[in-house]
């Protein structure tokens, strides 16, 4: 699987994410300047976590205006996956590639801890490893993670399975949208992560590539990069 990671200026969860790939495919991806306007042909472009221009405007508005996101568009539009984590996630959105919006945190505060994740779906490229109904562990470390889309969005996402995660305790309880020990940001329904309609584009708040070794504190993040290489190669 050869994979491609774009660099922002701001952008810190770069390496972390390219380590991770490595670790699974056992190749050093690509990393891709914001500035060009094309780069080689791969199996998947991942968007890092990080603070792209200094999250000045909105979060991610700047990123998703930069040569490279137009060539990520375009790729996607012709199906190469992208996942796009955290900052990632914001830039996707505010690039259309992803349903809803990220906003400040409900409690205005800096969030970085642990949190458990209701993986919503196993028909995926990216939750391949999971089971629908499984409680993983990862890290989150944002400001503007709070996910919100109007009624009519949230509906149709519901109905057509776009929600990949969702904040959970480790039981799997999912609570409400605000004021729960579950969510950390005040995200509707407690949504952390979601797909496109054709499910080949994932954006997620927390940061898998940060569990995939013991040593990070687990490795629950392990097995979506590893169902991408199954997936992709």
């Amino acid at each position: 699987m050869k994979a491609a990671v774009l660099v922002f200026p701001g952008s810190n969860r770069e390496g972390d994410v390219a380590q991770a790939i490595e670790l699974v495919t056992g190749q050093k991806p690509a990393m891709v300047w914001h500035g060009d306007g094309d780069f080689a042909k791969t199996d998947l472009i991942v968007v890092p976590g990080g603070f792209s221009y200094g999250d000045y405007l909105r979060c991610g508005a700047m990123a998703a205006q930069s040569p490279v996101m137009a060539e990520v568009k375009r790729r996607a539009a012709q199906g190469v996956p992208v996942l796009a984590i955290c900052n990632g996630f914001q830039i996707a959105a505010e690039a259309g590639l992803l349903p809803g919006v990220l906003m400040r945190n409900a409690h205005l505060k800096f969030v970085c801890a642990d949190v458990h994740l209701k993986v919503e779906t196993s028909q995926s490229l990216f939750t391949n490893r999971y089971q629908a109904g499984q409680v993983i562990k990862v890290p989150v470390a944002h400001a503007e993670g709070n996910y919100f889309a109007d009624d009519d969005t949230l509906k149709r996402i519901e109905d057509r399975g776009q929600v990949a995660f969702r904040y959970c305790s480790a039981d799997g309880t999912v609570d409400g949208p605000l004021g729960h020990e579950a969510n950390p940001n005040g995200s509707i329904r407690n949504i952390a992560g979601v797909f496109n309609e054709t499910k080949t584009v994932m954006g997620l708040m927390p940061h898998p590539e940060n569990a995939v070794e013991p040593m990070f504190g687990g490795c629950d993040g392990k097995a979506l990069f590893e169902g991408l290489v199954e997936a992709l190669s």
